[in-house]
């Protein structure tokens, strides 16, 4: 296990708080997902029932970058920088997070852009700032760009070219790719798992300014964690999605192969702590957190397989997912504080 000792930079400057939860929807990437990074990532059960009934434009304009997904950029983005074990200033560590946040808010203000009309169509996203018409398109195709315009220059020019060239990837492919994607086929699924995945490989060639086997086993990590996140998401809200027009993948190919899919991946997933601890990026506390969260959740797609389950085991599935890389992140930070 690395030192942490050798960090130039507090744990704090990189924003790490160990034990704080993932994404909105993507980086909703994955099966209908609504957030960038983590493509489906991490989705909230919440939806948009929580907003005042007249937010204020600020708040709006805010609310586009679906804020709540920064909680899991400063630990992903930041875990990433910080478990490189790669001394860096605290301006860089600074702008690594800041520019993964804005490439992350403006690629979400992109997809609110993009859809909004399907956001009109369901319950739990239809009183966005678009669809309920508080805002209008252009004010939000704007913001968009600009936040994705100054986000990869700094990540190029105030950390590493690599890091910028990952963060455009990443926003290209949610946006160009994943976004229209979502109407046609459960491909997005997958597809959106890439730029979900991205931030603490952003964080990783920040700090290094090169693609190593640690950085990549954690990519890895997030794009296997996210299937059957997403693909849980996909079975307990396929209504609702289909309602709006969205493809996902139970609907394209039913409940007894979408829970096939979860049990496929969950498999791989449940081995990536031993990468992590042979990688020497954790420790003994990651890889036995790990793998005991990794194997329970192996057994939950198991059972639901084979009991045919349905909604209700699915959206166990998705908190428990929730709970799994809350818990792994924070047993990364136990080990390197160890």
């Amino acid at each position: 296990m690395r030192s942490a000792g050798s960090l130039a930079i507090d744990p704090s400057a990189a924003g790490l708080d160990p034990g704080t939860a993932i994404m909105d929807d993507p980086l909703a990437a994955a099966a209908g997902g609504e957030g960038f990074m983590m493509a489906d990532g991490m989705t909230s059960d919440k939806g948009a029932g929580g907003q005042d009934a007249h937010p204020g434009f600020l708040k709006d304009l805010i609310s586009l970058t679906k804020p709540r997904l920064s909680t899991l950029v400063l630990v992903t983005a930041g875990g990433g920088l910080w478990l490189s074990d790669t001394p860096v200033s605290t301006f860089t560590a600074l702008a690594a997070v800041l520019g993964t946040m804005l490439v992350v808010g403006g690629a979400n203000a992109l997809n609110c852009y993009l859809e909004r009309d399907v956001d009109r169509l369901m319950a739990r996203t239809a009183s966005r700032p678009l669809p309920a018409g508080r805002m209008a398109p252009g004010v939000a195709l704007a913001f968009g760009l600009a936040l994705s315009f100054v986000s990869i220059p700094l990540l190029t020019f105030a950390t590493t070219p690599l890091a910028g060239l990952l963060a455009a990837i990443a926003l290209i492919l949610y946006v160009l790719v994943y976004t229209p994607l979502k109407r046609r086929n459960s491909l997005s699924t997958l597809l959106g798992a890439i730029p979900g995945a991205m931030p603490p490989l952003i964080g990783w060639t920040a700090a290094t300014g090169q693609l190593d086997a640690g950085g990549l086993v954690l990519f890895g990590l997030l794009c296997l964690w996210q299937i059957p996140h997403s693909l849980a998401i996909g079975i307990y809200r396929q209504q609702e999605y289909e309602k709006a027009g969205l493809v996902v993948f139970p609907t394209e190919h039913g409940l007894e192969a979408t829970r096939r899919q979860m049990v496929l991946y969950s498999m791989p997933l449940a081995m990536l702590p031993l990468a992590l601890y042979h990688t020497d990026v954790a420790g003994l506390v990651t890889l036995a957190t790990g793998s005991v969260f990794g194997l329970y959740l192996l057994g939950m797609c198991i059972q639901g397989l084979r009991e045919e389950s349905g909604p209700v085991w699915a959206r166990r599935v998705f908190l428990f997912t929730l709970a799994h890389l809350t818990t792994l992140f924070g047993a990364l930070a136990v080990d390197q504080w160890a």
